[in-house]
């Protein structure tokens, strides 16, 4: 493999650390700083917790990873998921062709590159994802060789936070995303759902930035900016189902929780929706109709069949304060955004919803409940923590309530495919039902089993789809084994059940709302993303953990677990590599996810090894390893088998008690 240069880190001056201003010269010697307000120019915080007044810290280079070296090479790769075909390109001092933009600097646009190695694969790209690298205003075609190698070096340098960037594309062009189309689709699951789908328009600068999510009803306007999508065809050709779902709980946190009506009349089939005139009338309502005053934004509201528009304005400005690690404390005068108009309810909305006050939080503040008070202990009056108060400042979300800051009597269920198909449930605390004694946890505390109605496995099976494909919709997180197999652990003997399970299932949720997606992740076959690995020269790493045995015991994991990971083809598989997917489909749609960034990961740590520069031709379709590694599993039944697959052949390893041993090696699976 041909050597590349290897210079001086340019960061670090080769000293593999760096110092940096302390965060406390930020606002000057103040224990109480204004955010918006900057202290004198360079003046520490006496009393900083960091710097201990000095002004200055010395941190770790991570540029270069405390080497003091780095290596001025640069790999844009792109492959072809159908074919598996690679191309890849590579860019170092002296192979550079800079010409000169319109403001006269020279840049290297890699953009023309991808594509004539797009052209190559035969794969039709969604855009060019390329770095364009600018050079030093000192570079100059006539500059002696090692003058100009420096400055590309350079200019490679500060381009180097992804090392060896892949691109994917596939040989025919991707179904380009109706805008219409998708704001009917999602119009017609906000119905079905029973939510709020909300198009907003945000001013950002001097233009808009703009977002479509769903809400529950009475969800306060987010702070900040919603994106940076510059208008709504935009917006909807990025927005999903799933997508619009995300961070669902965060924003009805607060909201009210009131009872639903899915048998309330139900409103017509949405009309097809002229995409550019409902976003000019949101813009019109950024401007105040009677003064012609510019406001933060407005929003429209698909709610009960129909479009509510409402402005959105500014608040009473509030005070807070946050704690810096630097000691001081930061004080921000925030405006919140308020609507200028309120929807009336829609008919599906019932009754509201009786709570309590959580016992183990105390908003606004950050007291949680301290772990010596775990499992219904008393507080320890000599605990370091809590010094027997029980409470103690944390960081982290109430584990009782979720920063719900209160226990619902009642918890709403959703369950659905994203498509046509819901099912809405209703679990109510103080019901009366039978639930057998399954098992006993080691601290004494009885586990029982709810009937069919509580179990998520089963409304999943009702909908065609299967108990390891649930997933929470907000975020994609799966759902545990205890709200799919209705298991509840008791606080005590004799304690209400069904309010335990209700206590669990709306812990962090959204107006008491769980809503659970009974659907396949969508990913790429396991033989198309083992060709791409091949083609790239990486390893391909699948583990899979068969706990079927464990079906009947629901203190402990079950089913089959799987883990897909594309790695540096001699990287060593670690004892604590255990799979934790629920399905391979899971596994292999998270694998697809971070490829890029895994992709980035794999190139070499040692600035002296170069990046590989791979290519390969279209390959051959290998046959689909799933039976053979479900075989190993079932023969290994209770430990973790990971499979390496490089182009060498594969190994077959196994995670013992006492690390991870080797079984056996050979061409291909089938042969081992």
């Amino acid at each position: 493999m041909t050597a590349v240069p290897v210079v001086v880190c340019p960061d670090c001056d080769g000293m593999t650390f760096t110092l940096e201003p302390c965060r406390c010269t930020t606002y000057g010697d103040r224990f109480l700083a204004d955010a918006d307000v900057l202290g004198p120019r360079r003046e520490a915080y006496r009393s900083c917790e960091q710097c201990r007044g000095a002004g200055s810290i010395a941190y770790p280079c991570y540029r270069c990873g405390r080497r003091g070296q780095r290596r001025a090479q640069l790999v844009v790769t792109v492959a072809n998921l159908d074919t598996g075909a690679v191309a890849s390109h590579q860019v170092v001092p002296g192979g550079l062709d800079p010409h000169r933009d319109p403001a006269g600097h020279w840049v290297v646009d890699l953009a023309s590159r991808v594509r004539e190695l797009a052209a190559i694969v035969g794969a039709v790209l969604d855009e060019a994802a390329a770095p364009s690298l600018w050079l030093d205003r000192q570079w100059r075609p006539d500059l002696p060789a090692a003058a100009r190698h420096e400055l590309e070096a350079h200019a490679i340098l500060r381009a180097d936070h992804a090392p060896w960037r892949l691109v994917l594309g596939r040989s025919t062009a991707p179904a380009t995303v109706d805008p219409a189309a998708r704001l009917a689709r999602l119009c017609a699951l906000a119905d079905l759902l029973l939510l709020d789908l909300v198009v907003e328009a945000r001013r950002n600068g001097a233009g808009f930035g703009w977002a479509v999510r769903y809400e529950v009803p009475g969800s306060p306007v987010p702070s900040g900016l919603p994106s940076w999508y510059r208008d709504l065809p935009e917006a909807l050709a990025t927005t999903s189902a799933a997508a619009a779902l995300t961070g669902l709980a965060e924003r009805g946190r607060t909201a009210p929780v009131r009872l639903l009506r899915p048998d309330s009349p139900r409103p017509p089939v949405a009309p097809a929706v002229d995409v550019d005139q409902l976003e000019r009338r949101v813009l019109a309502d950024c401007v105040d109709a009677t003064n012609g005053d510019e406001l933060p934004g407005a929003q429209a509201l698909w709610r009960d069949g129909r479009w509510w528009h409402t402005t959105l304005r500014a608040g009473e400005p509030v005070e807070t304060f946050a704690e810096q690690p630097t000691g001081q404390v930061l004080r921000h005068l925030g405006v919140p955004v308020t609507r200028g108009y309120a929807p009336p309810d829609p008919p599906w909305l019932g009754a509201p919803v009786a709570r309590r006050s959580c016992p183990d939080c105390r908003p606004p503040s950050r007291l949680r409940a301290c772990d010596c008070r775990l499992g219904g202990r008393p507080a320890d009056s000599e605990c370091p923590h809590c010094c027997g108060a029980g409470l103690r400042p944390s960081a982290l979300h109430c584990f009782t309530c979720g920063d719900n800051h209160c226990l619902y009597n009642t918890v709403l269920v959703t369950v659905t495919d994203l498509r046509h198909r819901v099912v809405h449930l209703s679990w109510q605390a103080g019901t009366p039902e039978v639930a057998p004694l399954v098992a006993t946890q080691p601290g004494g505390k009885p586990v029982v089993q709810l009937p069919d109605r509580y179990r998520l496995g089963t409304w999943a099976a009702v909908l065609g789809g299967r108990p390891e494909d649930l997933a929470d919709a907000d975020g994609g997180h799966e759902i545990d084994r205890d709200l799919r197999d209705g298991y509840v652990t008791l606080p005590w003997a004799g304690a209400d059940p069904v309010r335990e399970y209700v206590r669990q299932a709306g812990r962090g949720t959204a107006a008491g709302r769980l809503i659970v997606v009974a659907a396949r992740p969508d990913a790429p076959p396991l033989p198309e993303l083992l060709r791409l690995a091949l083609g790239l020269d990486l390893a391909l790493v699948v583990g899979v953990y068969d706990l079927r045995h464990h079906a009947s015991d629901p203190l402990l994991a079950d089913g089959l677990r799987w883990s897909v990971e594309v790695k540096p083809r001699d990287a060593a598989v670690r004892p604590d590599d255990l799979p934790y997917r629920p399905s391979l489909a899971a596994a292999l749609a998270w694998c697809v996810e971070c490829l890029t960034d895994t992709v980035a990961g794999a190139a070499p740590t040692a600035p002296a090894t170069p990046i590989p520069v791979p290519w390969s031709g279209p390959r051959d379709s290998v046959v689909d390893p799933e039976p053979e590694l479900l075989r190993l599993a079932a023969r290994h039944a209770g430990q973790a088998v990971t499979v390496r697959f490089t182009r060498a052949g594969c190994a077959v390893h196994r995670h013992d008690d006492d690390g991870v041993r080797l079984l056996a090696a050979g061409p291909d699976l089938r042969s081992v």
